[in-house]
C-alpha cells in the first residue's frame, strides 16, 4: 500500500489528469445519449446517417467517438510513463495540456456546427495531439 501512495505522491498531477479525462469521456457519453434520445425518430444505438455537423446529435456523437478513438492511447502513455519513472513534472504538464486541448475540442465541437476544415475544434485537437506526441517522443528518448 505504501508503494501505491508513493506513486500517487510522485505522479498525482498526471493521475489527476487521467481522472479528468475519464470524467470528460463519461460526461460526453451522457450528453450524446441524452441528445440521441431527444430525437423524434430515436432508434437505440443508431445515429441517423443523414445528420451532419449542423445537428447537435451528430456533434455530440462525434465528440464522444473522437474521445473513444484518442483518449485511451494517452492514458496508456501516462501509465507507461509513470511505471517507468518518467519525470513527474513533465508528465503532469503534458497530461494537463492534453486535457485542456481535449476539453476545448469538446466545448468547441458542441457549440460550433460547421463543415469548414480545419475548423476551430481542429486546432484544439492538434494542440492535444502535439502534447501527446511530445510525451511519446520524450518517453521514448528517456529509454535511450
Amino acid at each position: 500500500m505504501t508503494e501505491g501512495l508513493s506513486m500517487y505522491a510522485s505522479y498525482g498531477g498526471a493521475l489527476g489528469a487521467v481522472y479528468a479525462l475519464l470524467v470528460m469521456v463519461f460526461v460526453q457519453s451522457l450528453v450524446a445519449a441524452v441528445a440521441h434520445r431527444a430525437q423524434k425518430s430515436y432508434v437505440p444505438g443508431i445515429v441517423d446517417e443523414s445528420l451532419g455537423p449542423e445537428s447537435f446529435v451528430f456533434r455530440s456523437h462525434r465528440t464522444f467517438m473522437n474521445s473513444i478513438e484518442n483518449v485511451p492511447f494517452m492514458i496508456g502513455l501516462v501509465i507507461l510513463a509513470a511505471m517507468t519513472g518518467f519525470d513527474a513534472f513533465w508528465l503532469a504538464l503534458l497530461s494537463w495540456a492534453y486535457v485542456g486541448g481535449r476539453l476545448a475540442h469538446m466545448i468547441t465541437y458542441y457549440l460550433v456546427g460547421t463543415r469548414k476544415n480545419p475548423s476551430l475544434r481542429s486546432y484544439f485537437f492538434i494542440f492535444a495531439f502535439l502534447a501527446q506526441l511530445v510525451l511519446m517522443v520524450m518517453l521514448g528518448l528517456s529509454w535511450l
